[in-house]
């Protein structure tokens, strides 16, 4: 078996793990963005207490939430409903979004994109 440094490697992929700061008013952790996995992105958002993220789409990509921890107040199109660790939610392209963090503490979620996230498929609407 030939030893090469990990970073030289076709199949390895640095982790960045590092939590941010987004205009939609959430934290967002990127655990898989890359174009070696175009099929697909898997984020973690943070949602704290109280706040509710601004009402946006993705177009071209299906976007799924599963709930870790915290309870939230989901919108999606027109349908409104709470949802809570385990949940999941199952968002088509283009399709309005947004959620509220209930109670006293943060809202926390896996959001699975597929295909993958890019930055140019947000779409805020609430300045529409």
């Amino acid at each position: 078996m030939n030893q090469k440094p990990k970073s030289e490697s076709e199949y390895f992929v640095e982790a960045t793990g590092l939590e941010f700061w987004t205009d939609e008013r959430c934290y967002i952790t990127e655990l898989c963005n890359t174009d070696k996995l175009a099929e697909s992105s898997l984020a973690i958002a943070r949602v704290e207490a109280g706040v509710t993220t601004q009402l946006h789409a993705l177009t071209g990509l299906t976007e799924t939430y599963i709930v870790i921890e915290g309870s939230g107040q989901m919108e999606v199109a027109d349908e409104t409903f709470e949802i809570n660790p385990g949940d999941q939610v199952v968002i088509p392209p283009g399709v309005p979004q947004r959620v509220t963090a209930l109670n006293d503490q943060q809202l926390r979620f896996y959001c699975l994109c597929t295909p993958r996230f890019y930055p140019e498929s947000y779409v805020n609407l609430e300045d529409e």
